[in-house]
């Protein structure tokens, strides 16, 4: 019997272990540790954690919207110039008009964000061209856009009510952390709770099998996009309310931030396999790791050579645990 027991005990402790987020939860409380021992007087305070969360969130929503869209078997290389073509075309409408209601510069930046997330999922679902070339063309499309309303300089937003999403707080918490929070906690009932949820599971997994169980696999694909878009607009209101102006650049590189969250946090790139709120821990760690280097002082440059390693190190794990299968 106890051995029995132990056995029970060994294989729940190796499942346990198995899971990508709580690795990843480790690593956050070793390197959270190593830091309060380390920069005892500028870590551990409360200004400090606080701007943690709300880096990571930025990378959280967007990881939220881009995991779904890796958990369907596609990738969105083109979220970085939907947040700047989105803001920079509500800004540049609301100079020209010397000043708009910021409900409308809000709807708008939406209305780009779902316009290229359609437009994705057109291009992936209906014409059938492959997510790396579908959305690595929407990327330069926003790009261009963004450069010719801006004219490659930032526009200027003054201060409205929506500048609380980016630069407002709820007592000592950012309003943009409390946003983070709801929308990995609406995700998370979505994948587990809808039927809609689980079907981009299928889709991921086996498109084919999905298809032949009445699953609309080209509504789903559009669905993920079209939701990717929208993350990417949200992200976009926060930075123009914490920025309070709009540029061709803000959201370059952000393709790589969210896809880097999404596998950290145990999404597999092969698709149909991950949970939402690891998206969250990924984003978690991958601010610490950037706060971390300000905190030792190590040159900026090694920040993107550390993270790629950490990519490649999630990717290679999550590719040997297939194999053992």
């Amino acid at each position: 019997m106890q051995k029995s027991g132990n056995k029970v005990l060994g294989e729940k402790l190796k499942y346990f272990f198995s899971q990508q987020e709580i690795i990843v939860v480790i690593l956050i409380l070793i390197i959270g540790l190593f830091l309060c021992f380390a920069r005892p007087d500028s870590f551990p305070t409360t200004l400090n954690l606080f701007n943690i969360l709300k880096q990571a969130s930025q990378y959280a929503i967007l990881a939220v919207g881009m995991g779904l869209v890796i958990i369907a078997g596609g990738i969105d290389l083109s979220v970085g110039s939907n947040i700047a073509c989105g803001i920079c075309l509500a800004a540049y409408i609301n100079e020209k008009a010397g000043g708009i209601s910021p409900f409308l510069v809000l709807l708008l930046i939406f209305i780009v964000g779902f316009v290229f997330g359609l437009i994705n999922g057109i291009l992936i679902a209906k014409v059938g061209l492959p997510p790396f070339i579908a959305t690595m063309g929407m990327l330069s499309v926003g790009e261009g856009v963004a450069l010719l309303l801006s004219n490659g300089s930032p526009i200027k937003y003054g201060e409205s009510w929506i500048s609380v999403f980016g630069g407002g707080y709820l007592g000592p918490v950012p309003v943009q952390v409390i946003v983070m929070a709801v929308v990995v906690i609406l995700a998370w009932i979505f994948t587990k709770y809808t039927v809609v949820g689980r079907n981009i599971y299928a889709v991921g997994n086996n498109p084919r099998a999905a298809s032949l169980t009445g699953i609309n696999t080209s509504r789903i694909s559009i669905l993920v996009y079209v939701i990717c878009g929208l993350m990417c607009s949200l992200v976009g209101l926060i930075m123009m309310g914490q920025l309070k102006q709009a540029g061709p650049s803000y959201g370059s590189g952000y393709e790589l931030d969210a896809i880097a969250a999404a596998v950290i946090g145990g999404i597999s790139m092969s698709g149909g396999e991950g949970r939402i709120f690891g998206v969250t821990v990924g984003a978690i760690l991958m601010a610490l790791l950037r706060n971390l280097f300000v905190q030792i002082a190590v040159p900026g440059y090694w920040q993107t050579v550390v993270l790629g390693l950490v990519i490649i190190a999630s990717v290679s794990v999550d590719a040997l645990r297939k194999h053992r299968r």
